[in-house]
């Protein structure tokens, strides 16, 4: 590498708001919402675990938007944490996005290509016959590997420079999302038979769902604090087929006017994702009947709407759409995380090396340190398991970024705010409670879905005190 000073910019309010819709498509779309219906059991909780999500998101991102107009370079997140709270707050943050947020993001979402991938070539379904070999409990099949080769070729484009980083995202990002639209307005027009109506009847019943060996689903009534376990359950896989919107706050650095080119970016990136998902749901709705929906093949609920749709043929285009999908998101993940070690290492915070650009004006290093641990996490478990490790511990974050608004306003007015948080101090407030709920009621009713990230996080503390007594 040859060191380079200078951050180039060269992306504009497309590429960012195609990086934000970019980065949080991924492949959670195409599968959580079967997992979803088995919680709560009805077409009225399933929407609204999306709803609220979604209004979650673009809550999280018009707050965000002043956020990045006050420090708009390069960290993103990890900047706001630092000012407005400390380094070491801002080194957790960062610790944990690249031992898991980031790193098991790209990991997840390059298992989920490999595995639909899989359609093409059976040698890749991730089953007993196609083991490679077996390490314990550890099995390693070859759909894993070639999600490692995804993250090293996506890598390599990155350190070519940004501009060839944000070809491939805008041009994977535009397809997939007419791609999507296609899809949904297909679900509503061409469908022989209807189960809207059917779906709907159950308005908002709260049940569970009983995985019967026969194949079949017979539903079992809950409610009261049970449901709110059951949403804060759902909630987990639809906070992370939304996350990583706020990717585009990362490459500040390399974004044109960014004081306003970040926020536009982030609420309409966000209200895209927000209808399309939203949107795929209540196309499912109208596809399949409730039982159907609760227990396709594998969880491809995409698969067993477009085989409905399309017959035959639906495997196949849904197994394309998914693999255009994830491979853009793969990409967008790739190029912003760099960017957080990039500006981590300049502060003392991580590998010296990290903070050095090459001859591209790109951070190689801090890019193939990413690329490294993703593809140990690739080897490392399942989607299930990455994603259930991710979301806890990204809410906490998003939180603590959002209150950071309030402690800034107090602490720094006299900076330049371009944008201010839409609704505050009420809006901003809504979302730190729910933030706070969400995560209160996964520690209560799925704790297996919090302890592992916690972990993590808090093995930051020790590392932080020990960088920051060598930098000394």
């Amino acid at each position: 590498m040859s060191e380079n000073t200078n951050l180039k910019p060269t992306l504009g309010l497309l590429d960012g708001t195609m990086l934000v819709a970019g980065s949080a498509i991924g492949s959670g779309i195409f599968i959580v919402t079967s997992d979803i219906a088995r919680n709560v059991g009805s077409a009225g909780w399933l929407i609204a675990a999306w709803i609220i999500t979604g209004f979650m998101t673009i809550l999280a991102a018009v707050s965000y938007g002043e956020l990045s107009g006050m420090f708009p370079k390069a960290g993103g997140q990890y900047i706001y944490l630092k000012e407005a709270y400390n380094p070491l707050v801002g080194f957790l943050y960062g610790w944990s996005f690249f031992a898991v947020i980031q790193t098991g993001t790209i990991a997840a979402v390059g298992v989920a290509f490999a595995k639909f991938t899989g359609y093409f070539l059976p040698a890749l379904n991730m089953k007993d016959e196609n083991i490679l070999f077996q390490l314990g409990s550890l099995k390693i099949y070859p759909a894993q590997f070639v999600s490692i080769l995804v993250v090293i070729l996506l890598t390599y484009v990155n350190t070519r420079g940004v501009k060839e980083g944000k070809v491939i995202q805008t041009t994977f990002t535009i397809s997939k999302l007419i791609a999507l639209f296609g899809l949904i307005l297909c679900g509503f027009l061409f469908v022989e038979k209807s189960f809207w109506s059917e779906n709907w009847a159950t308005g908002m019943l709260s049940q569970k769902a009983i995985l019967n060996d026969d194949g079949s689903v017979t539903w079992e009534s809950i409610g009261g604090i049970a449901l709110l376990g059951a949403i804060a359950a759902s909630m987990v896989g639809t906070i992370f087929s939304s996350d990583a919107w706020n990717n585009v706050t990362f490459i500040a650095g390399e974004m044109k006017n960014p004081k306003r080119n970040i926020g536009l970016s982030l609420f309409l990136g966000t209200l895209i994702v927000t209808i399309i998902y939203v949107s795929a749901n209540l196309m499912y709705l109208n596809v399949l009947p409730l039982d159907k929906i609760a227990r396709p093949e594998e969880d491809r609920i995409a698969v067993a709407a477009a085989s409905v749709i399309f017959g035959a043929a639906g495997r196949s285009i849904i197994a394309i759409l998914v693999m255009v999908s994830t491979f853009g998101c793969i990409n967008g993940l790739v190029m912003a995380g760099a960017r957080v070690y990039y500006t981590m290492a300049q502060d003392g915070l991580f590998f010296k090396k990290a903070s050095i650009l090459n001859k591209n004006s790109v951070p190689q290093w801090a890019l193939w340190s990413q690329a490294l641990v993703a593809s140990l996490l690739c080897l490392s478990g399942r989607y299930g398991d990455l994603l259930d490790m991710v979301s806890f511990i990204v809410v906490i974050f998003y939180v603590l970024t959002i209150i950071g608004i309030f402690i800034l306003r107090k602490k720094r007015p006299d900076l330049e705010r371009p944008y201010k948080a839409f609704g505050y101090p009420v809006l901003p407030a809504i979302y730190i409670l729910m933030g706070i709920s969400f995560c209160l009621l996964l520690i209560k009713f799925k704790p297996e879905f919090t302890w592992p990230g916690l972990i993590i996080t808090l093995i930051g503390v020790p590392i932080y005190f020990i960088v920051v007594k060598r930098n000394k």
